[in-house]
């Protein structure tokens, strides 16, 4: 589970929210607070440096979304990206969808490297002639010019939800994606954009009785009919859209019984699902809460097929990370691209990989210090008391305010992208 440095990004403000890797893993989207999305291109390998494998460089970076103000409800609508998701590419161009909390919109990246010159009715700055003064006709030609990559909307997918977006899912006939709020999720058309079909509504007739909320949901990466969403009760439900066609009653419900005798105060707010994930092979699914990643299989409902735990020294702090508010937090986490291993994040910039055929497990730092190019990032361990060993950090010197919420790992490779505050580090796999 070595890792070896491959590159560093530093954003000077604003804070990155979400990563995504596309498809091929060619492309890396990261987006921000600022509403803007930065795209990263892997550079094919050097034949002068065979040695050194091909680096992320900017490909391109537009803003996404805007701040907006909801006049009617006199709430100001961040441009914060909240989800970024790749579609499969179709043709020469990439599209990829980018939400706000209440926004979603997809966006066409394709390059240019000719432009065309000699019309008739356009001088060279573009202005228009007179066509009466035209004596001859000429064929217009294209010439070659500087690599452009241009970034344009094609849908805009609004006023659909009444509350914040959490998660958008690109559906696996490629035509449909879901997207989910606190209370609902709705099922959009990708060549729609003036209404959705609303898939899951779990809004009480009275406020006062809501007792959970929707977490996160996903499609199922085969059975286009098949997705899943988590809630803040740590529960997650399964659902067949060809049962009906307001998914109020789920196929399968996954709930793991809890232990009596661990309750404590700060139980249900833990029990929380904040992300999750199928594995690529669509057989298992992945949830992460507060303190530890659960790994499911689709056959067996009643309690998970693996439990890893991301940051268990943390479990007696738990009064002070609830006054500041740290327990809040939402951790993502993801498969690699043979569903061997998982990642997810945790405080202190330190992130965790669990090999679920061997059982072993490694916390790694993402930081500034142990980022200079092709340098090897040394395992990291906790200490939760009494002798403190030589390399071993003190859980009461943990940083809370440097978090890793948000990290992707490559489709095929092991490649690795962590966001660290409002840096982006990548780490490729040791080469000998």
């Amino acid at each position: 589970m070595d890792q070896d440095m491959c590159s560093l990004f530093c954003f000077s403000a604003d804070i990155i929210s979400t990563v995504e890797f596309n498809y091929s893993g060619e492309l890396l989207a990261t987006g921000d607070k600022g509403g803007r999305v930065v795209i990263f291109q892997h550079e094919q390998e050097s034949k002068n440096r065979p040695h050194l494998r091909g680096e992320y460089n900017v490909y391109s970076t537009f803003q996404s979304h805007e701040p907006e103000f909801d006049y009617l409800k006199s709430l100001e609508i961040e441009e914060k990206i909240n989800k970024i998701r790749w579609l499969p590419q179709q043709n020469a161009a990439h599209f990829l969808l980018s939400t706000n909390d209440k926004t979603i919109k997809l966006w066409k990246i394709s390059e240019r490297d000719k432009r065309a010159e000699g019309y008739n009715l356009k001088d060279e700055d573009g202005r228009l002639l007179d066509p009466f003064r035209i004596t001859s006709l000429r064929v217009p030609v294209l010439l070659p010019m500087d690599l452009m990559v241009e970034a344009s909307p094609r849908r805009i997918f609004a006023n659909a939800h009444t509350y914040h977006i959490n998660s958008i899912s690109v559906n696996s006939d490629h035509e449909t994606y879901l997207s989910a709020d606190d209370l609902r999720i709705n099922l959009w058309h990708l060549e729609i954009t003036d209404r959705s079909f609303n898939i899951v509504d779990i809004k009480p007739a009275n406020m006062e009785e809501l007792t959970e909320v929707i977490t996160a949901a996903e499609c199922h990466p085969h059975q286009c009919n098949v997705f899943v969403y988590s809630s803040s009760k740590g529960t997650i439900r399964l659902c067949d859209m060809r049962a009906a066609a307001l998914c109020d009653r789920h196929s399968k419900f996954f709930e793991e019984p809890e232990d009596p005798s661990s309750r404590s105060f700060f139980s249900e707010i833990i029990s929380s699902i904040s992300d999750v994930k199928f594995s690529h092979s669509g057989r298992y699914m992945m949830t992460r809460d507060y303190l530890s990643v659960k790994v499911w299989d689709l056959n067996m409902e009643n309690r998970p097929v693996e439990t890893y735990q991301v940051h268990e020294y943390l479990r007696s702090k738990l009064c002070s990370l609830y006054e500041n508010d740290c327990i809040f937090d939402k951790f993502e986490c993801c498969w690699n691209g043979s569903d061997s291993a998982i990642m997810t994040g945790s405080y202190n910039n330190f992130f965790r990989m669990f090999d679920r055929n061997t059982r072993r497990d490694i916390t790694l730092e993402a930081s500034r210090e142990s980022s200079k190019p092709r340098a090897t990032l040394k395992p990291r361990k906790v200490s939760t008391g009494g002798k403190r060993k030589k390399d071993e950090i003190s859980v009461d010197s943990l940083d809370f305010n440097k978090k890793i919420l948000h990290t992707a790992w490559h489709p095929k490779d092991n490649v690795i992208a962590v966001a660290a505050t409002n840096n982006l580090y990548i780490f490729q796999d040791k080469i000998n």
